[in-house]
């Protein structure tokens, strides 16, 4: 005979206190926002799906965009294209931009970003995250100097160029050549 638990049981058994809810509200607002972007989500789904009071997201997030922001913060950064030597930079670079013209990035989060970017409650929130996760850290790989700053932006207008591509004109399967020329590009972009 099978047990039943109720649902007092269910919730006894569920993490409590302030950091166990927080952690749900992320998670639901992660699983959410992955499967329906942005703007489909609101602040009650998330409630709902994390099982906690509508009133913790704003306590705990701010707001439906401070929550994305904290969501964000859990995503990939390029910190592993920025290992390895300097000089293969040019070349790890192309052959990411490469990958982006074949299919969008892998975490449904930045897939998520990638098509909501230009939504007014996300616009700073987008930004925030280009310049701490790309540009500071390629920035600092390329070793300061007074255009280092300009060197990345220059990289990075190149891969946003090609994301932006790709979703107009769908995607396109790059040859070795191609990777070659981008290679090249990246070259142009970050040499001093």
């Amino acid at each position: 005979m099978e047990a039943q638990v109720t649902e007092s049981q269910a919730t006894e058994s569920r993490p409590r206190g302030r950091e166990a809810t927080r952690e749900r509200i992320l998670q639901a607002a992660r699983t959410l926002f992955g499967e329906q972007g942005y703007e489909q989500v609101t602040v009650r789904m998330i409630a709902a799906a994390a099982d906690a009071n509508i009133a913790l997201v704003g306590r705990y997030f701010g707001s439906k965009a401070g929550l994305f922001a904290a969501v964000l913060e859990g995503e990939p950064t390029i910190d592993w294209l920025l290992e390895g030597g300097r000089a293969e930079l040019p070349r790890r670079l192309a052959e990411y931009a490469a990958e982006r013209m074949r299919r969008p990035p892998d975490s449904p989060i930045l897939r998520a970003l990638e098509r909501s970017a230009r939504h007014p409650e996300i616009v700073d929130v987008g930004r925030e995250r280009l310049i701490t996760a790309v540009l500071q850290p390629l920035q600092a790989r390329l070793g300061g100097g007074p255009d280092a700053l300009a060197r990345a932006r220059m990289a990075t207008a190149v891969v946003l160029g090609v994301g932006a591509t790709r979703r107009r004109l769908g995607p396109s399967v790059p040859t070795e050549r191609d990777v070659d020329r981008l290679t090249a590009v990246f070259r142009a972009c970050l040499e001093e």
